[in-house]
């Protein structure tokens, strides 16, 4: 029951009770008339008020109540736009519009729809577009390894061995147009290369996630062009992290490993000497080990979270056979963590040759 309160303390109605009134005091109050010589009512406002209705009872109010309860309903709405949207970025959407604190993080992207979240399908048709095949030609021979689309005016990652001391490179998308590509930067000692797409525009950039943010067991996705098969697509877990992994930086030794036309993947770990010699000079850095099968052109691919992200940039493969070109994938690749990517991006920019 609502009432306005008047100067000498006494109550009246702003409207009939329409529920009845068991109160025979507000029954008198509710009959008998106003005085129009009566101060006006106090000027603080007054205690909370009963839901839903205007606190001085006139008319209009109760449509001010209408709109309040769209309020709630509005509001939805426009988070259901945002998601829609951004797709994966719902609850990061839904937190800013209710005022919660949100940091972001690469990690929170989700690359895949919804309908398809957690699947390998659903990975592969969302990044596959982002993935290419790379042709690097040489006085030694050629050689084919795969890359990373990263910006969408044709900047690519890939492994330094893919490119080294190449004479010409070309670029096959996933749609099966071919570009031709210059090396910008290099960086031996980390094995990566940064290359740029000649007259190339509107390509999907891949979404670069957060290596620290990966766990051993998680599910990942590599995707690559392995003995010049483009756009394949394996799947596996993390196995291990922080694995130290040695490789060439003797661009000789890779020049001869890439006329041999058996593109292999040199490297030492735990002191053996793995797919052919390493040569003399080696570097060593930390990678993401997974048992997703990595296989002779799948240098340069991507190794992918389940949420579409690109976690590592898939460099090595452990054989055991001695005949290092017709060795296949026996669960042990490895890659370098995307944050190492990142870190290095502005020094490739720069035209880096390392």
């Amino acid at each position: 029951m609502t009432e306005s309160l008047r100067r000498n303390g006494e109550y009246e109605h702003a409207q009939e009770n329409p529920y009845g009134n068991p109160y025979q005091g507000a029954q008198q109050h509710a009959s008998s008339p106003v005085n129009p010589e009566w101060p006006p009512p106090p000027t603080q406002p007054p205690a909370a008020p009963d839901a839903g209705f205007a606190t001085d009872g006139q008319p209009g109010q109760p449509q001010q109540r209408r709109r309040a309860r769209r309020g709630p309903v509005a509001l939805l709405a426009a988070v259901a736009i945002v998601a829609a949207a951004i797709g994966g970025g719902t609850a990061y959407g839904i937190q800013e519009l209710s005022g919660g604190d949100t940091v972001a993080s690469a990690t929170s992207t989700n690359v895949v729809p919804s309908s398809q979240k957690g699947t390998v399908s659903g990975v592969a048709k969302a990044v596959s577009p982002s993935i290419v095949e790379i042709s690097a030609t040489s006085n030694a021979g050629s050689s084919t390894g795969s890359g990373v689309i990263i910006t969408d005016d044709g900047e690519i990652i890939t492994n330094n061995h893919v490119v080294s001391g190449a004479s010409s490179v070309k670029v096959r998308t996933s749609d099966g147009k071919q570009y031709t590509a210059e090396v910008v930067g290099t960086d031996s000692k980390k094995d990566l290369a940064l290359i740029k797409l000649e007259n190339a525009s509107g390509l999907k950039a891949a979404s670069l996630g957060d290596s620290d943010a990966v766990g051993v067991g998680d599910q990942v996705v590599a995707i690559g062009s392995p003995e010049g098969l483009t756009g394949t697509v394996t799947s596996g877990i993390v196995s291990a992290l922080d694995r130290d992994v040695t490789v060439s930086t003797d661009e000789g030794q890779q020049q001869q490993q890439q006329g041999q036309g058996g593109g292999q993947w040199p490297f030492e770990f735990g002191g053996q000497e793995f797919n052919g010699d390493t040569g003399s000079s080696t570097t060593t850095y930390k990678a993401i080990q997974t048992d997703a099968s990595l296989n002779p052109g799948n240098s340069g691919g991507a190794l992918i979270d389940m949420n579409g992200n690109i976690i590592g940039i898939n460099s090595a493969m452990y054989s055991a056979t001695e005949a290092s070109a017709s060795a296949g994938s026996v669960g042990l690749g490895f890659a370098i963590p995307v944050n190492t990517v990142k870190a290095d991006l502005p020094d490739l920019r720069a035209g880096a040759s390392n």
